[in-house]
């Protein structure tokens, strides 16, 4: 696989990792209570920190020369 195609990927599934983190904060506050509400947020947070990092990666890796 070409290494610009990796990047897109890479990007790609940390977007699709800050809806998941996003949507989940959501249920968290409005819908869930307890320990479970605790228990997602956690999740939430370690799933947007986990795209941040991965976009982070991505932007100053550079662009692709090929």
């Amino acid at each position: 696989m070409d290494a610009g195609l990796m990047k897109m990927w890479v990007a790609l599934s940390s977007i699709a990792l800050m809806f998941i983190a996003v949507f989940s904060i959501m249920i968290s506050r409005l819908k869930l209570k307890g320990i479970f509400k605790y228990i997602l947020a956690a999740i939430a947070y370690i799933c947007m920190i986990t795209a941040g990092i991965l976009i982070v990666l991505v932007v100053f890796s550079g662009p692709v020369k090929g």
